[in-house]
């Protein structure tokens, strides 16, 4: 993708972005090997950080400096389904934590390249049950809770309401989803290839793809849960945000997405982001684009949770 189809304000994020060689598994090896060496904060502006480690959940806790507003976010991180942990959305949210008073529960999630589907979604899945089995220690209210994660945390973010919805019980407050990885179909549009998306091609996400569902991405059925977009049925959902930049990868399956669970009788808002690449909201946060993107984000938490401002 060239520089000039990119917002000015982002162009020089992106032209420093490298190509990452996911098809690689020793990259993937190294590359989470060095996110291991990272040294964990414990705080960030007074909000507090801790591990848990337990009934089958691994997460990362952040808890607000003041007595929280009795509502909590369950964070999905990205990666493509491949690299990353929780800690490497420390400052996202410790963010929302510090300024809508959250607790913010991220979960870590079992990588595919490592163990394919369905481990990260039975991960995200334990981190939910872990996350309403403490919600009075946690100080929250069990059924205001937002479930929100971003890029292939995002799709898992997605997979889970819908996990979570046919099981019954206690059901997410909303879902809010970034840049969300939704459908594995796109993948297999070779004619994307050519486009050279900046920080995630569609080469990249086939590798993903195909490694978390242990077959080539767009064949005939997929396993339950595993690809969103895929679900014909969305009836039911909560309310839902989507943000994602115009030029991203997974803009069509977004808005698709966003349009389908409108049709299905739900809330849905889709927050475009005009000549916005991937993750664009983490690379540039200060920028106009960004403060609007998490500005929106901020009305449909505090609309759906019940927040105060």
């Amino acid at each position: 993708m060239e520089l000039d189809r990119i917002h000015p304000e982002l162009q020089h994020v992106y032209r420093r972005a490298p190509k990452l060689p996911m098809h690689s598994k020793l990259f993937l090896s190294f590359a989470n090997f060095i996110l291991r060496l990272r040294r964990e904060r414990k705080a960030i502006d007074g909000v507090t950080i801790r591990n848990v480690r337990a009934d089958g959940a691994s997460v990362r806790v952040y808890s607000p400096p003041q007595p929280g507003c009795g509502a909590a976010m369950l964070w999905i991180h990205g990666g493509g389904l491949l690299v990353g942990r929780a800690s490497i959305n420390d400052d996202l949210c410790a963010q929302y934590a510090r300024d809508l008073g959250l607790v913010v529960v991220s979960a870590n999630y079992r990588l595919a390249y490592k163990q394919p589907y369905p481990a990260a979604i039975d991960d995200c899945f334990n981190a939910w049950r872990w996350l309403q089995a403490n919600a009075g220690e946690l100080g929250i209210d069990a059924a205001r809770v937002a479930i929100s994660g971003q890029s292939a945390g995002g799709g898992l973010a997605a997979s889970l309401v819908q996990r979570v919805i046919d099981g019954g019980g206690v059901q997410p407050a909303a879902q809010a989803l970034f840049c969300p990885m939704l459908d594995d179909r796109t993948a297999a549009r070779e004619e994307l290839d050519t486009i050279e998306h900046r920080m995630w091609n569609n080469r990249n996400n086939r590798t993903g793809w195909s490694t978390y569902l242990g077959q080539d991405a767009g064949m005939p059925a997929t396993p339950k849960y595993a690809v969103p977009a895929r679900r014909e049925d969305l009836s039911g959902m909560p309310p839902s945000w989507i943000g994602i930049g115009d030029v991203d990868l997974f803009y069509e399956e977004s808005a698709v997405y966003a349009r389908r669970l409108a049709e299905a009788g739900n809330d849905c808002e889709l927050h475009t982001a005009p000549m916005a690449p991937h993750a664009f909201e983490l690379l540039a946060p200060e920028s106009t684009l960004a403060r609007e993107f998490f500005e929106s984000n901020y009305r449909f938490l505090r609309n759906t949770l019940a927040l105060p401002g």
